[in-house]
């Protein structure tokens, strides 16, 4: 898997039902480690839940575990079900620049070993949770955390679903019969950082290897488009779009609900 020619980009230029008036959400901070690496994640769910709820793991920006992160999470609380968002980097390793967010997305990817083995650290966290209906799993990831989920899917991990938002194109070929999960990939018109053509080639290959596979585009929006501070790093290729981010949560919840309902 090759992160770099998309990190290299960033730095050269620089919720399945509707949220219900009065959900309590309840939240807990997960320390655990991966290879030695400490690791701290943030899970949530819904305080009023009487029965376990399927899961949902949620992989941060290059940004690190940070406040965007667990604001999607919470949102998937409040839509009914258990999130995790969980950490890729380290514990603490968190930064608003540009090269450092590439030192971390580096460490965490030159080892595709070492990726899958943070990634399923996580999943093991949220499926061991009292809350979570451990048959019922899936993964969302944003910007390098899009690549982490798309590339657990085409890995064959065991995931329902799979959404990406702004999310980087995995590399390499996609085994047939290897993808168990159901993947909605939504993208930016306007993100130089996730071509078009590369993202139709994705879903050609994910469809050719018999996986069930939709893209939707968001026309004019731009890289980071469900973060409302991704124009704060001083990239024009970053912006907020509030209609993409509202549309593609829509999006999601929706395929969730004809997954898991």
């Amino acid at each position: 898997m090759r992160l770099m020619p998309f990190v290299a980009a960033l730095v050269a230029v620089a919720a399945c039902k509707r949220v219900e008036p009065g959900t309590r959400v309840d939240t807990r901070v997960v320390d655990y480690d991966a290879g030695g690496a400490a690791l701290q994640g943030y899970l949530y769910w819904d305080a009023d839940a009487k029965t376990p709820r399927p899961g949902i793991l949620v992989v941060h920006e290059w940004w690190g575990d940070d406040e965007h992160a667990q604001h999607q999470a919470r949102r998937a609380a409040e839509a009914g079900y258990v999130a995790l968002a969980l950490d890729m980097f380290g514990k603490g390793k968190v930064t608003t620049h540009p090269q450092d967010a590439q030192a971390f997305a580096t460490e965490a990817t030159k080892d595709p070993a070492v990726m899958m083995a943070r990634f399923n650290a996580g999943l093991e966290q949220l499926k061991r949770d009292p809350h979570v209906d451990s048959a019922h799993i899936a993964a969302i990831g944003y910007c390098f955390g899009g690549m982490v989920v798309l590339s657990m899917a085409k890995s064959g991990a065991p995931l329902d679903a799979v959404g990406s938002f702004h999310g980087a194109i995995p590399e390499g070929p996609v085994d047939s019969g290897k993808v168990r999960a159901r993947v909605l990939i939504m993208t930016g018109g306007a993100d130089p950082f996730v071509p078009a053509d590369k993202v139709e080639a994705f879903r050609k290959a994910l469809a050719g290897a018999g996986a069930r596979v939709e893209v939707i585009t968001y026309p004019g929006a731009k890289h980071g488009f469900t973060n409302p501070q991704a124009g704060t790093h001083g990239m024009d290729q970053l912006a907020y779009d509030a209609p993409a981010d509202s549309s593609s949560w829509d999006s999601l919840l929706k395929m969730l609900k004809d997954v898991w309902h």
